[in-house]
């Protein structure tokens, strides 16, 4: 198995020649102690503190890169847990459960790529490995197109992007990884293929794209479905899934419609039930900028940069939202921290906060308060949510602090799609900022993830926000996490 190098991630920042802040963060530190009950002698008991607005670590270690302990294949266990990693995939499924798939894992300087498929029991606190390999670097077995089997399953792969339909199944696109083996030597660089997968069957069926690397992206006409089109292979990207179960896809580190890598724009949308790709906004070449028109003005000409690794929301009335990331703003290149929304319908985007330009240092304002002029800085590698009121939650990245220094963030935000405001809710407003990770199992008021960006987030049924992993670099080395926390807003 060939030796991959933790430069050939294959992000792209050699392309743009994009500050070196957009790498990982700070090694995360414990300290802290958790909350407990107590009474006040024969009198009433002094009730628990709440556990609103509280970090709460749930599993996994507080030192860094811990190794996987996978058990036994579907069988859950206290004991097991995910191995240290960085840009992995996740999924809520219709029971509640959350979903984790590959990503990387570090071996000293050397990037492993992964794909195992773990599911999470929130209730029992359970973690099983479910499907793919326990070992790095497994090409995909990708059978026969559109038939399901128990032994297909995606290559070893990470910054990939993933959906959830309504019957709970699970999918996959693309990503920087392995894809099918060819003439003895795996085919590795950015792939294209979509894959679906049953968590009640537990089986992978490979649905579109190839089963090679570094494919072109197939246009076709813009705003026409055809069998024949298809994204080029790319990593990083985002997606979004709207109310008639149509996939689609963002931007990402890859290739357009020729041979020549860049960061892209292009949206698409693909239709399960059709089967087919339809290229809907955006450009077909790389590198392309954003055209912000006026703030807060839907317009058919507007469009966002081309960008890599971004967050996405889809907020309650069915609206796509996409924040920050690397790339492209108004004809130049750096970190981005533009919100957008996207309207499925009329296909139209609206710019509707942030700046226009690259690097902005994040307006903090008042802790818990929510203000038209605050805006979290310039990032990439963030996580997010929608809560069910429609809120769009952000942590951390790899991005500016407020005071426009370059590092890893773990600050909280809140923004209301309604009044257009972001609260800056929890964590610190500087960056390489250390975790305080308690005590497993206890909330408490000063528990709070340390500095990280290629996370993996979830919210559950209850409305509580989960992340789990990512990694950073600093002066004491590159490193990766296993760390499972939740918040309860």
């Amino acid at each position: 198995m060939p030796s991959v190098q933790f430069a050939a991630k294959k992000l792209t920042a050699a392309l743009l020649n994009l500050p070196t802040m957009l790498a990982l963060s700070i090694v995360l530190l414990t300290s802290g102690c958790g909350g407990s009950a107590s009474s006040s002698g024969g009198g009433t008991p002094t009730p628990p503190p709440s556990t609103a607005k509280e970090w709460t670590w749930m599993s996994g270690s507080s030192s860094t890169n811990a190794p996987g302990v996978y058990g036994t294949l579907g069988t859950a266990s206290a004991s097991n847990v995910p191995g240290a990693r960085d840009s992995a995939v996740s999924w809520t499924d219709n029971s509640g459960n959350l979903w984790l798939f590959g990503g990387t894992e570090l071996n000293g300087t050397v990037v492993e790529f992964l794909n195992d498929l773990w599911e999470f029991n929130p209730t029992a606190k359970t973690w099983t490995w479910i499907s793919g390999s326990n070992t790095i670097n497994a090409e995909g077995v990708y059978g026969t197109l559109g038939t399901a089997s128990a032994s297909n399953a995606p290559g070893a792969r990470s910054s990939s992007v993933s959906w959830v339909d309504s019957s709970g199944n699970l999918w996959l696109f693309g990503g920087v990884g392995f894809g099918e083996q060819l003439g003895g030597n795996s085919e590795y660089g950015d792939l294209n293929d979509l894959w679906e997968f049953s968590p009640t069957a537990k089986t992978w069926t490979w649905v579109s794209g190839g089963t090679t690397a570094d494919a072109t992206g197939v246009y076709g006409s813009l705003g026409a479905a055809a069998s024949s089109n298809v994204p080029g292979g790319r990593d990083s990207a985002v997606s979004w899934i709207d109310g008639s179960g149509n996939l689609w896809l963002f931007g990402g580190a890859g290739h357009a419609s020729t041979g020549t890598g860049g960061v892209l724009n292009d949206l698409w949308k693909f239709n399960p039930t059709a089967k087919t790709w339809t290229w809907v906004s955006g450009s077909s070449t790389v590198n392309a900028g954003g055209v912000y028109g006026t703030l807060g003005t839907a317009a058919t000409g507007n469009v966002p940069g081309s960008r890599y690794p971004a967050v996405s929301w889809t907020d309650s009335s069915g609206n796509f939202w996409l924040f920050g990331g690397s790339g492209y703003a108004a004809g130049t290149s750096g970190a981005l921290n533009d919100l957008w929304e996207f309207n499925p319908t009329a296909k139209t985007w609206t710019w509707v906060s942030g700046s226009s330009t690259v690097d902005a240092k994040g307006v903090y304002g008042t802790l818990g308060t929510a203000s038209a002029s605050n805006a979290p800085g310039a990032r990439s590698s963030s996580v997010s949510w929608v809560d069910s009121s429609g809120n769009l939650w952000l942590f951390g990245g790899g991005g500016i602090d407020v005071a426009g220094a370059s590092g890893d963030l773990n600050d909280l935000w809140e923004f209301s799609p309604t009044a257009k405001t972001w609260t800056w809710v929890s964590g610190s407003s500087t960056g390489n900022a250390q975790g305080v990770y308690g005590t497993l199992g206890t909330a408490s008021a000063s528990n709070v993830p340390g500095s990280r960006a290629y996370a993996v987030s979830w919210i559950d049924g209850s409305g509580n926000l989960w992340l789990f992993g990512g990694g950073n670099s600093s002066t004491q080395g590159t490193v990766d996490f296993n760390d499972l926390w939740r918040y309860q807003p």
